[in-house]
């Protein structure tokens, strides 16, 4: 959909287009947590194009996030998942969670449905009644899909989902995920997989019961379709409908992160013109001046911290 080239002969679920979470190998990951060295994301163009976001922030904290002091590492991660078969339920902790543990970090995230099979489904909240004897029983017995709310999704919802949320994406969807900067992924639930060798993954069933909210139901976790999608203290999403040869001014004052979902054009300001189509993350400064041009009709979002 969006012309990406992936390495032969593997099967890529994830594309992270703005992250910047620890790359050293040294460290060791908790249960559920990835530390990988592809972990920060680096410019593409300018005078900063091949430095990382964590550089460009240390060089210029001002100019680009609007504050003197800003704390690394960058509050956001961005992703698109590419999802060909159903993936497993899990569970991200909240920050009472991860102080009361000692581990892991906090995640709160939505899912934006770009495309989806006819039929798609997302599994999002556990239902009303459930409680953690009911959960850690189903668990034994392998039917943990009927805890949780089973939700057919259709393009441009937008799903939001607060750390201690039980959720899964089922197969034939295509997501861009907004969420909080951290890796931290407790698996609960596998569908009863196994491998090739007959074992089945690893499940974090310890980790996962003690982040999941049990006094909250998926029955009112928002879903929103125009204008403000999300509006939480971790971060805001408005979604842009233009149309070709219409124009939005960047005044500055405020960064913001632009996730193209469909159409192409340009953004103008500073003496340069830089190209933008369906499929790119744009950060821009706070002290960006210019505007946006759209040469066809786009959809975009728009994140904000």
């Amino acid at each position: 959909m969006f012309g990406r080239e992936t390495p032969k002969g593997k099967r890529i679920g994830e594309s992270w287009e703005l992250a910047d979470l620890p790359e050293d190998p040294r460290q060791k990951s908790a249960p559920g947590q990835r530390i990988a060295g592809a972990g920060k994301s680096k410019i593409v163009n300018g005078e900063l194009a091949g430095e990382t976001l964590e550089q460009a922030i240390r060089k210029y904290p001002e100019e680009i996030t609007g504050r003197k002091q800003f704390s690394l590492p960058f509050p956001l991660l961005i992703k698109f998942l590419d999802c060909g078969e159903v993936l497993s339920m899990q569970v991200h902790p909240d920050e009472a969670t991860c102080r009361r543990t000692g581990k892991g970090g906090s995640k709160s995230e939505c899912w934006y449905i770009i495309s989806a099979a006819p039929g798609a489904v997302i599994y999002k909240g556990l239902k009303n009644g459930v409680t953690r004897e009911k959960f850690e029983r189903a668990i034994k017995e392998g039917t943990v899909e009927r805890m949780l709310n089973k939700v057919e999704v259709k393009v441009g919802q937008c799903h939001y989902l607060p750390a201690g949320t039980p959720h899964a994406i089922g197969a034939g969807l295509l997501i861009a995920e907004i969420q909080t900067p951290s890796d931290t992924t407790y698996r609960v639930f596998d569908w009863n997989r196994v491998d090739e060798k007959g074992k089945p993954r690893p499940l974090h069933i310890e980790e996962a019961i003690a982040s999941i909210h049990f006094d909250a139901s998926g029955d009112n976790l928002s879903v929103t379709t125009i204008g403000r999608l999300v509006s939480s203290e971790c971060f805001k999403v408005d979604k842009g409908h233009q149309m070709r040869n219409c124009e939005v001014l960047l005044t500055p004052g405020q960064m913001k992160t632009v996730i193209i979902i469909s159409g192409f054009g340009t953004i103008i300001g500073g003496g340069t013109i830089i190209e933008f189509k369906a499929g790119d993350t744009v950060l821009i400064p706070a002290a960006y001046e210019g505007v946006m041009r759209f040469s066809a009709e786009t959809e975009y979002l728009t994140v904000m911290i």
